[in-house]
């Protein structure tokens, strides 16, 4: 099985023993064993972990310094049987100055030593007293440790053709311009921090900030470990944070103030990474600036990665916000929605909307967003005119729900029933109405769209588009009926996102009355309402029945366009999140539908209406997406077809 671009890496923090080398490198190498076990391919330890990092005016005694190298070669030739590259702290002599370093090995052989660039030396920390900065040194320098004479200096890359990891340590993080910085810009796309940041109030909250940040700055993982038990505790205390963050999300982290040692790991998708950069005009300019003159390459071979499995949460609604954040993002996207389409009023002058009310999730979020934009506007909600258009399908519970929202907003309630309408068009045209195919559902999508443009044109209003992002990238829409309109308030949220929305403001924006509607508009199925309902008076035209779970296409659609996956990629991935929800043969069968309907109905993309963007996801051709209508899906169905191969 390919890696999809993943590999395993992992941060280690071990107990410690101050100044015992023996006791501190077979920490080390329980944990490098227990990560070899568990497929990890590059494991971090703390900074001066082989000493520990409290050892203070120790430093200054040669034996210590001796025996931390005799430990570092018998820990080196201990592990050479175990797949993964380890990177360990020690104190390190060159040229009678002592460093503080990380040094990299694999299989038996040490591959690169990096010294530390910026010594804290205020407040609890002062370094200076016993390390020397590693800023000055030449750019081609060698070291030899442990027996063997390897590139030393801050201006090494470690890593294969498709794989590069760089290496800060500790306060190199927390200066203004931090060498992972440089790194990035010269192709790491994974840093590892070997750090002994001890606690203080209000300090894990601002790290955490950091590496974050730090990680979305630079576009790549960023893998921090940080000195834990058995450091000296005579002025300090060092909790033991392990953390991996990604491109601004933490992927893993450890249980601080733990008295066990811990292994932190997770999967980290340099695929996704490289995707980002490629993307990215800020970081290709950040890079044209960044000369890659000077930098040393050191060859890292990665092992086996043939992963069966991915040890990372990938969410099964990737556009929905969870966690305690939910509200807060929720009114954020509402509110973009809002802004959107009251800066359209504004600069047209126009004082009414005509909105299309169908029960539907779609046109309950557009009204809802009408509603909150007039009365940000100072404007009448009887200005808003909302129609709604019964037809062959329409059911009681979708039509009472629709007039119920509109009287309980107390906004202008129309009804105009299209039957009639319709059937005349069908004897115009010369259609059998008792033919259900799409000269019959398409008819009434048009009727309405009609009728609402005429009405508009009638009251001086603008038409509102009720469509949202999922439709479009299905092509779910009518070409030249509800695919079109004035302003599209959820031209870039997907269905998932809208019944998340609806729920926010049902939850916190609306009385009783129109939350109970709101709440039955969530439980009512997706449909169009097209065909006649079933002889229970329900409906019976289902979309996800038709065009599959929209659950599933808003995941294929976040992961082609955010990251411009593989169809092959984005299976593995589903297979991963939707385990136990969906077997395989079904995320292909929808995969299948998904990519043939993406390619299929570009051309209602082509010509679709403004509307405001609110995510990283967007199918305006006049921003995120631009592709001609009649391109080949052929690659992309034959690599669907062989999957599994």
């Amino acid at each position: 099985m390919k890696n999809f671009g993943f590999i395993k890496v992992a941060s280690a923090i071990p107990t410690v023993h101050v100044a015992n080398c023996i006791y501190n490198i077979g920490e080390i190498r329980t944990l490098m064993e227990d990560a070899a076990q568990q497929q990890v391919k590059i494991v971090s330890f703390p900074e001066l972990s082989i000493t520990g990092y409290t050892c203070a005016d120790l430093f200054f005694q040669h034996l210590l310094l001796e025996q931390a190298e005799e430990a570092l070669a018998t820990l080196v030739a201990d592990t050479k049987n175990l797949d993964l590259t380890a990177i360990v702290g020690m104190p390190a002599m060159y040229n009678n100055r002592l460093y503080n370093v990380a040094v990299v090995f694999r299989g038996g052989h040490l591959l690169g030593v990096v010294p530390k660039t910026f010594l804290p030396d205020d407040n609890e920390f002062y370094e200076k007293r016993w390390f020397s900065s590693g800023q000055g040194l030449a750019a081609d320098c060698f070291i030899t440790i442990g027996g063997q004479t390897v590139p030393f200096g801050t201006n090494l890359l470690f890593g294969d053709d498709e794989i590069h990891f760089a290496i800060e340590i500790c306060e190199d993080l927390w200066v203004p311009q931090a060498p992972s910085l440089r790194h990035a810009l010269n192709g790491a796309q994974i840093l590892f921090n070997l750090s002994a940041s001890n606690e203080v109030i209000g300090k894990d909250a601002y790290r955490r900030q950091m590496l974050a940040q730090q990680s979305g700055r630079c576009l790549a993982a960023y893998v921090f470990a940080g000195a834990g038990f058995g450091e000296s505790s005579t002025d300090l205390v060092f909790a033991g944070s392990a953390l991996i963050y990604e491109n601004g999300t933490c992927l893993a982290e450890s249980k601080r103030f733990s008295i066990e040692h811990q292994l932190v790991v997770s999967d980290v998708d340099v695929q996704r990474l490289n995707e980002d950069r490629m993307r990215s005009s800020a970081f290709i300019a950040g890079g044209d600036s960044a000369s890659a003159l000077g930098y040393r390459m050191v060859s890292c071979p990665m092992g086996e990665r043939n992963y069966k499995d991915i040890k990372r949460v990938e969410r099964p609604l990737p556009f929905v916000p969870t966690g305690v954040g939910l509200k807060d993002r929720c009114e954020e996207i509402f509110s973009i929605q809002v802004w959107g389409l009251a800066v359209r009023l504004y600069h047209t002058g126009i004082k009414r909307v005509v909105v299309g009310i169908s029960g539907g999730l779609d046109s309950t979020l557009a009204l809802l967003v009408c509603v909150r934009t007039f009365d940000q506007l100072g404007l009448p909600r009887k200005n808003i005119i909302g129609i709604t258009m019964p037809g062959f399908g329409t059911t009681n519970r979708t039509h009472n729900n629709s007039v119920d929202l509109m009287n309980s907003l107390g906004v202008t309630s129309r009804e105009i029933n299209i039957k009639a309408a319709c059937l005349q068009h069908f004897k115009d045209i010369g259609h059998d109405p008792a033919i259900l195919d799409v000269t019959y559902e398409n008819t009434q999508a048009r009727e309405r769209t009609q009728i609402l443009m005429d009405i508009a044109n009638k009251e001086g209003g603008l038409v509102i588009g009720t469509g949202d992002l999922s439709e479009l990238a299905l092509g779910w829409a009518t070409y030249n009926g509800d695919q079109m309109s004035m302003y599209a308030v959820n031209t870039s949220v997907p269905k998932t996102l809208v019944r998340s929305l609806v729920r926010y403001v049902a939850d916190n924006l609306v009385d009783g009355a129109s939350q109970k509607t709101l709440l039955d508009v969530i439980d009512t199925p997706v449909s169009p309402e097209l065909l006649p309902a079933d002889d229970k008076g329900e409906i019976a035209q289902k979309t996800e029945s038709i065009v599959g779970p929209y659950e599933l296409h808003d995941y294929f659609l976040y992961y082609m366009l955010r990251f411009g996956f593989s169809p092959k990629k984005i299976f593995f991935l589903a297979a991963h999140s939707f385990a136990g929800t969906y077997d395989g043969a079904t995320i292909i069968k929808w995969l299948r539908i998904f990519y043939c309907r993406f390619f299929q109905q570009q051309f209602k993309r082509s010509c679709m209406p403004d509307g405001p963007k609110v995510g990283s996801v967007n199918l305006s051709p006049r921003g995120d997406w631009r592709m001609p209508s009649d391109a080949s899906a052929a690659i992309w169905k034959a690599e669907i077809e062989s999957i599994g191969e």
